[in-house]
């Protein structure tokens, strides 16, 4: 498949003003080379105007009905629909994601939105009344109503630029509250274009919805810092979210953060289940996913085997042109991040790690000379020891790095053995085993005889320690981004 390049022009939009700056930034085509889109570079004064139109309109967004809001949302979903193709175009340009999960991203987008309007008519249906029941309270009366926080702040990553965006965005709209969104820097355009579909949509108040687009450097502490933020929704870095932690004040915050979720594989487990699922789970876009199996933790008399049938599995992943539907890994979205990437397997091999494949920078030959120093091969570690930096450390490339254990305590101790604790599995094919360990694991989620995976937001997810605060999915994140108000009577 073959597309025609265009570049994007996008600028601030705050107030239902659509902004231009004096200064802007390029970003890098990750298909093609070249340049996908002129970035407006939005100052300190841009954020804080954005944040003042977001406040002004508070009082207006707390008065709209839940009818309202539902409709939003699913005007937003019919305007993704029916840009499907554009917006899956532009993830693979900003992002470097081979074209049908970019599509699986936008369709993942559309449900989203859908889905937060059904839940916020749910919780709107399911308002409390209380009697007073303790001494000197009888005959009290009181209503428990949610009501939305006030102006929240999504900051979004660039592995799924517009799939969380909506995990954010929707939530907190069909909440009531007003949205000031700061995209990634490597990956603004996708939500450019989301931000363009919401000012098409009849009725959305003007300020409830603002984007600002510019470097995190600049504006990030004035957005986190700002006392009119009523609450920050986060996707990014464990690093990213202490700072902002640090910046902010007296605020929610609902962040998911950094990960390195450890598979732990019992001698009875289906090795070849295994090896396809971990396979998946290390290299799916090329292992740049918070939720990715970053280390593989293998019961020794299955080790060697796992091994060979990861080996043959990871051949299957072709590295390729980014719009060819064949295609499953693509670049790495920057040089120092390969940089980093490197530098982890490295110090693996120098502890003692076997290198079984991959291992190094090898640009498939269809790539442009400027984006040949993006591409790291899918790579194989074996018997990794524990003290390698792999097995603690978030990688965020395509490596599966497997580790042996001897027993069920070493298993667990040697998984829990990190500050990062959002995802981890389980494979083995005794039920009570399975249970018993993912009782004993440090993780926001457990997933058995699978890679993890967090879905639509069926289910609340996110992390322990250094991974987040809160957990996120539609129904979890609109509770989140509201609060309640008792009316005594």
């Amino acid at each position: 498949m073959t597309t025609q390049q265009t570049n994007h022009q996008v600028t601030v939009y705050a107030g239902g003003n659509w902004i231009e700056t004096d200064e802007s930034s390029s970003v890098l085509d990750l298909a093609d080379g070249g340049t996908i889109a002129d970035v407006a570079s939005a100052t300190p004064a841009d954020a804080r105007g954005a944040l003042a139109a977001a406040t002004d309109v508070e009082a207006t967004m707390c008065r709209t009905s839940v009818v309202e809001r539902a409709r939003w949302c699913e005007a937003i979903a019919e305007g993704v629909t029916e840009r499907q193709a554009e917006l899956a175009e532009i993830i693979v340009r900003e992002a470097g994601k081979p074209i049908a999960s970019a599509r699986s991203e936008v369709e993942s987008t559309v449900e989203r939105f859908r889905r937060a309007a059904d839940e916020a008519r749910l919780i709107a249906s399911n308002g409390e009344y209380r009697e007073g029941f303790t001494t000197g309270h009888e005959g009290w009366q009181s209503i428990v109503k949610p009501e939305p926080i006030g102006t929240v702040l999504c900051i979004t990553p660039y592995n799924y630029p517009l799939a969380t965006a909506a995990l954010q965005v929707a939530p907190a709209l069909a909440a009531g509250n007003s949205v000031v969104l700061k995209p990634a820097s490597a990956a603004p355009v996708s939500t450019a274009v989301l931000t363009e579909i919401v000012d098409d949509v009849d009725g959305v108040p003007d300020g409830a919805f603002n984007y600002v687009p510019g470097s995190g450097s600049v504006i990030g502490d004035v957005l986190a810092g700002d006392p009119r933020v009523d609450a920050i929704a986060m996707t990014g870095s464990s690093d990213a979210g202490r700072h902002i932690a640090r910046e902010s004040g007296i605020v929610t915050l609902h962040m998911e953060l950094g990960g390195n979720a450890p598979a732990i594989v019992f001698e009875d487990a289906d090795v070849r289940s295994v090896a396809e699922s971990c396979a998946g789970g290390a290299l799916k876009y090329a292992g740049q996913r918070c939720s990715a199996v970053s280390r593989i933790l293998v019961d020794d008399a299955v080790h060697d085997e796992l091994v060979a049938r990861l080996d043959r599995e990871m051949e299957t992943w072709d590295v390729g042109p980014l719009f060819d539907d064949e295609t499953a890994i693509g670049p790495l979205i920057s040089e120092d991040h390969v940089d980093r990437v490197e530098t982890l397997v490295d110090d693996a091999v120098s502890r003692g790690a076997s290198l079984v494949r991959g291992g190094s920078r090898d640009p498939p030959i269809h790539a442009p000379a400027e984006l040949e120093p993006l591409y790291f091969q899918p790579t194989l570690l074996a018997d990794v020891p524990p003290d390698a930096r792999i097995l603690s450390e978030e990688q965020f490339g395509p490596i599966a790095a497997v580790t042996r254990f001897d027993d069920r305590s070493e298993a667990v101790d040697r998984a829990n053995d990190s500050e990062l604790a959002l995802d981890a599995a389980v494979f083995t094919q005794a039920y009570e085993r399975a249970l018993e360990v993912a009782d004993r694991l440090d993780a926001g989620c457990v997933r058995i005889n699978g890679a993890p995976s967090h879905g639509l937001g069926d289910v609340p997810f996110g992390g322990n320690g250094d991974s987040g605060i809160g957990r996120e999915g539609i129904d979890t994140s609109i509770h989140d981004l509201m609060r309640t108000k008792s009316i005594v009577l």
